[in-house]
C-alpha cells in the first residue's frame, strides 16, 4: 500500500496565526489527509512550529520571557488552537527539538564535505541605535525590483523576489525604524545553489502535476539564475553551527526549518520506536507519495532551496511529489499580517463562531486561482446560504417531520420508484466529481460539489413531500436518512464537528468511507435516529456583521 506523507508549511512561533495562514496551508492539508484516511489510505500528516530566528527572540523580549520559555508557551497555545480547528495532525512537533539540531548539523556537514557549502564573508547591517546585527528580515526598505516600500531584507512579499539587505533602497531597522545602519563584514557559510541549477531544472520540469502557480514560480527563479545563499547568521537562538571558528553563529532559519519536516517525523517515530520508523517516509521512498501545502511566498524555498539541500547531500532523501500552492487571502483587499496585527486571527475567529463555519467558508473561498478577499459580508452570506439554508435546512426539516411521525425509528423499506432512481443518478454524478476534485486537491470545486449533494436532499424531500404522500412516506424518509448518512461522511473532511453530530444521531461512524450512490441509498444501516438538541447552523445576523466590522476594521 502507498504511504502518504503530508506536510503543511510550519507556522512561525511568534503569536497566533491569521486566517490567511490557515487556508494557505494547514486547513487544505487537513482536508486532504481526512479524505485519504476515509479512502482507507495510510496517512502521516506532519507539522510543527518554526521556532528559530530573531523574531522569536524579539517576541520573547517584548513579553519579558526567556526565548525558550516563550516558544514553549506559544507552542502549547498554537497546538491547542489547531486542535479546536479540527486539524488532524498525526504529530505536531517543534524545530527547536534535539532531533532537528542533530539532523540540521548532519545535513550541513554532508553538504560541506561534498563541496556544496563554502566559506565566505558578508556585509551585514548593524543597527547602531539598536546595538545589534539585524537579520535579513529585520531590515526593511524599498524593493529595487517593484518599488514596494515595506520589503524585507530576505524577500519582497509583494513580488516574491529573494533579496539581500543591501539590495534595499533606504534600508531601515524594522525594530526601531532607525536608518542609522552600518554595513560590517562577518564570516559565514554559503550554499552553492548555482551548482544545483541543472539538477533542479530537470527535476522541476518532470512535475507535470504541479499547479501553474507553483511551477511558474520555480521556473521563474531558475530562468533568472540562482544565486548562492548565506545559510548562517550572527544570532544566539537557533541550531548552532558546529564548525571551528563559527562559535556564536547559528544556521539560518530558512535552512533548518524545512529540515524540520524530517526531524518532526523523527520526533513522531521516537515516541514509539518499536512501531514507527521515520526513515520509511524519508529514505525508502519507493511507496511514499509526498504532498506539501503552502502559500505562494513559501514556494521558492520548497521548490529550490530545500530540494537543492536534500539533493546535494546525496543521501537518498525523499523529495516532494505534489506541491499545492495557494495565493493570498486578503482582508478587504489588504494583506493579513501577523506582525502588524491586521485581519482575523485564529483564536479570535473561534471566539466569534464555531469551527465548522470557518472551515467551510475558507475552503469554499480558497485562494487557488487568484487572491481571495475576506469580508464579513461575504462570510455571512456564504454561511447563511450554504450551511444554514441548504445543509441545515435539510437536516432540521427531516428530523422535525420524522420525530413526529416515526419517533426515532427509521422505516425499513426498499421499494423504489422513479424519484429514487433519479436521485441516485444525480448523486452518482456529483459523487464522482467530488471524488475527482478531492483527489486532485481542487478545493473550491470540491466544496461546490459537496453543496450540490446537500441541495439534492432539499430538492428530493420538497418534491416528494412525504407529509402529503402517505403511500410513499416510508420510502421517502428511509431514502432521506440514507442520503443524510452519506452526507455526514462526505462532509467529514470539511465539517468534522457537524459530521460527528449527524453521525452520532444516526448511530454511524461519520469517518467511514462512502461507496457508490445506489448502494448508499439502498442500504439499511440506519435504523434509528436521535433528535438533535438544536439547529445545526444558526444564521449570522446583520447586527453581528456590523459589530465585527467595528471591532476588526475593514
Amino acid at each position: 500500500m502507498t504511504k502518504h506523507l503530508i506536510t503543511s508549511a510550519l507556522p512561525y512561533i511568534n503569536g497566533t496565526k491569521h486566517l490567511g495562514n490557515l487556508v494557505g496551508s494547514m486547513l487544505p492539508a487537513d482536508i486532504y489527509a481526512r479524505y485519504l484516511r476515509q479512502k482507507g489510505e495510510q496517512v502521516l500528516f506532519i507539522c510543527g512550529t518554526d521556532e528559530h530566528g530573531t523574531p522569536a527572540e524579539l517576541a520573547a523580549l517584548k513579553n519579558n520571557m526567556a526565548v525558550g520559555e516563550y516558544c514553549e508557551k506559544m507552542y502549547q497555545k498554537q497546538n491547542e488552537i489547531y486542535e479546536k480547528l479540527g486539524i488532524s495532525f498525526d504529530y505536531f512537533g517543534r524545530t527547536s527539538s534535539q532531533q532537528n539540531k542533530i539532523l540540521t548539523q548532519h545535513i550541513a556537514n554532508a553538504l560541506y564535505e561534498k563541496g556544496y557549502i563554502y566559506e565566505g564573508t558578508v556585509k551585514q547591517f548593524y543597527s547602531i541605535d539598536d546595538d545589534l546585527y539585524l537579520p535579513d528580515r529585520y531590515v526593511e526598505g524599498e524593493c529595487p525590483h517593484c518599488g514596494y516600500e515595506n520589503a524585507r531584507g530576505d524577500q519582497c512579499e509583494n513580488c516574491t523576489k529573494l533579496l539581500d539587505p543591501e539590495d534595499l533602497v533606504k534600508p531601515r531597522s524594522a525594530i526601531s525604524g532607525s536608518e542609522n545602519l552600518e554595513l560590517r563584514e562577518s564570516k559565514h557559510l554559503f550554499l552553492s545553489l548555482k551548482k544545483m541549477e541543472g539538477k533542479l531544472r530537470t527535476w522541476i520540469e518532470t512535475k507535470e502535476e504541479w499547479s501553474p502557480l507553483v511551477k511558474s514560480i520555480a521556473l521563474k527563479w531558475l530562468n533568472e539564475g540562482l544565486q548562492d545563499r548565506c545559510i548562517t547568521r550572527d544570532l544566539k537562538w537557533g541550531v548552532p553551527v558546529d564548525r571551528p571558528g563559527y562559535e556564536g553563529k547559528v544556521y539560518y532559519v530558512w535552512f533548518d526549518a524545512p529540515i524540520g519536516y524530517i526531524s518532526i517525523t523523527k520526533e513522531w517515530s521516537d515516541q514509539a520506536p518499536e512501531e514507527r520508523n521515520w526513515e520509511d517516509y524519508w529514505k525508502d521512498d519507493k511507496d511514499v507519495e509526498y504532498t506539501q501545502f503552502m502559500a505562494k511566498d513559501n514556494v521558492p524555498f520548497h521548490t529550490i532551496s530545500f530540494p537543492a539541500t536534500l539533493m546535494a547531500a546525496e543521501e537518498n532523501w525523499k523529495l516532494v511529489d505534489n506541491l499545492k500552492g495557494f495565493n493570498w487571502l486578503t482582508y478587504y483587499g489588504g494583506k493579513f499580517s501577523t506582525s502588524q496585527g491586521r485581519g482575523i486571527f485564529t483564536d479570535q475567529a473561534l471566539e466569534i463562531m464555531p469551527t465548522d463555519y470557518w472551515r467551510y467558508y475558507l475552503i469554499a473561498r480558497a485562494p487557488e486561482g487568484s487572491d481571495s478577499s475576506f469580508t464579513w459580508e461575504d462570510f455571512q452570506q456564504v454561511c447563511n446560504k450554504d450551511l444554514a439554508d441548504v445543509l441545515g435546512n435539510f437536516v432540521n426539516r427531516l428530523y422535525k417531520f420524522s420525530q413526529k411521525k416515526y419517533n426515532g425509528e427509521v422505516p425499513n423499506v426498499s421499494k423504489w420508484d422513479e424519484a429514487e432512481n433519479n436521485l441516485c443518478q444525480q448523486l452518482d454524478k456529483h459523487l464522482k466529481a467530488f471524488d475527482k476534485h478531492m483527489s486532485d486537491r481542487e478545493y473550491r470545486k470540491s466544496a461546490q460539489e459537496l453543496r450540490q449533494i446537500w441541495s439534492l436532499g432539499n430538492v428530493y424531500i420538497a418534491e416528494e413531500a412525504p407529509w402529503s404522500n402517505p403511500d410513499r412516506m416510508d420510502i421517502i424518509i428511509r431514502t432521506s436518512f440514507n442520503l443524510l448518512g452519506l452526507i455526514a461522511r462526505l462532509s467529514n473532511s470539511f465539517l468534522p464537528d457537524t459530521s460527528f453530530i449527524i453521525g452520532k444521531s444516526l448511530n454511524i461512524k461519520s469517518s467511514e468511507s462512502w461507496t457508490n450512490a445506489e448502494e448508499e441509498i439502498k442500504n439499511n444501516k440506519i435504523s434509528t435516529f436521535k433528535q438533535l438538541d438544536d439547529v445545526l447552523f444558526r444564521k449570522i445576523e446583520d447586527a453581528e456583521v456590523e459589530s465585527w466590522k467595528d471591532k476588526f476594521g475593514c
